[in-house]
């Protein structure tokens, strides 16, 4: 009965990373370009991944679909970001405000999982190298990349559930580029403390949770690697290193921003820059770079592709001639 009280917020106005005209416009074009970059480096792993035979395994699959979340990771948010760097007034309505809510929580929900599900395909890999066929089966794989979703969707339903109910009535102000979770409730006109700490809670069992059991299987893979062959040793080492790497520049942000609530404005900002805009943009690189299979992949399909460009130029050429 007292929400009927508050008049409705119907829109939210995002303060955005700068309010310099010339920083905006400098940043439109940097982030303009980072974006496009994310685009196309992880639709080539996707395509690359789905158009070469050799490449059909439960790793490549898993890494397919960490560069599809990569793309909704990097998507939610950036492409009105972007486009808001070139308006004086940046609004957001309030159901497109709960929309984002969603999608930001789903989908890093939803990416933490799916690095425990390469984890658990590294450790199955290497520890257990003769059974991985049979272990890794086309079932296994497909709940490995169904159970990220699900856990995205729980995480963010349990989320917006502290949130949809709220009532908003007067300040309307986000301090970011998009509705952040956190900055949201804080603009609410009742006590939102309590709710606070449910929301740092939920994001930080999810984020320390699967954090842990990542720490563990890659110590576990480690100590294996480590009492193996030198060979062995240097065959894992790359993939290794490049999912290490690839979880550490996901987390360490993630784990900052919500188990540290008491950070500064501006720091979670950056940080909530890298992690919609860069960790997107490095992890196809990180896997790339240090992949054999992929750059070999890769380049025999762009081989393909010049190949079809070469036959398709002929055939104008011809059909030009035909008509002349």
């Amino acid at each position: 009965l007292l929400t009927m009280n508050y008049s409705r917020v119907t829109e939210f106005v995002l303060l955005g990373l700068s309010s310099s005209k010339e920083v905006q416009r400098f940043l439109f074009l940097i982030f303009s370009l980072l974006y496009l970059a994310i685009l196309l480096g992880n639709f080539l792993i996707i395509l690359t991944v789905t158009s070469e035979p050799r490449l059909h395994t439960p790793m490549y699959f898993l890494l397919a679909n960490l560069s599809f979340i990569d793309i909704c990771v990097a998507s939610f948010a950036t492409p009105k970001m972007i486009s808001d760097l070139l308006v004086e007034r940046k609004t957001i309505s309030f159901e497109a405000c709960l929309t984002q809510i969603f999608c930001v929580h789903l989908f890093a929900g939803g990416e933490m999982v799916i690095l425990v599900s390469m984890a658990y395909d590294r450790y199955v890999a290497i520890c257990k190298p003769l059974h991985y066929m049979t272990i890794m089966n086309r079932r296994v794989c497909i709940i490995l990349v169904l159970v990220p979703w699900c856990v995205g969707f729980i995480h963010t339903t349990s989320q917006l559930a502290f949130t949809v109910n709220l009532p908003f009535c007067g300040p309307n102000q986000v301090d970011s580029f998009f509705c952040d979770l956190p900055l949201v409730t804080k603009l609410a006109c009742v006590d939102t403390y309590v709710v606070s700490l449910l929301i740092v809670a939920d994001s930080g069992v999810l984020t320390l949770s699967s954090f842990l059991l990542l720490v563990v299987s890659y110590t576990v893979i480690l100590i294996t690697v480590r009492n193996r062959s030198s060979s062995s040793l240097a065959k894992a080492r790359s993939t290794l290193t490049a999912h290490i790497t690839v979880v550490m520049l996901f987390f360490g942000p993630c784990i900052f921003i919500y188990v540290w609530p008491f950070s500064g404005y501006s720091t979670d900002k950056i940080l909530a820059v890298f992690y919609t805009i860069f960790t997107p943009i490095l992890n196809p690189a990180i896997y790339t770079l240090r992949n054999k299979e992929m750059k070999s992949a890769m380049s025999k399909l762009k081989g393909r592709y010049l190949k079809l460009g070469q036959v398709s130029a002929v055939i104008r050429s011809v059909l030009f001639l035909e008509t002349k």
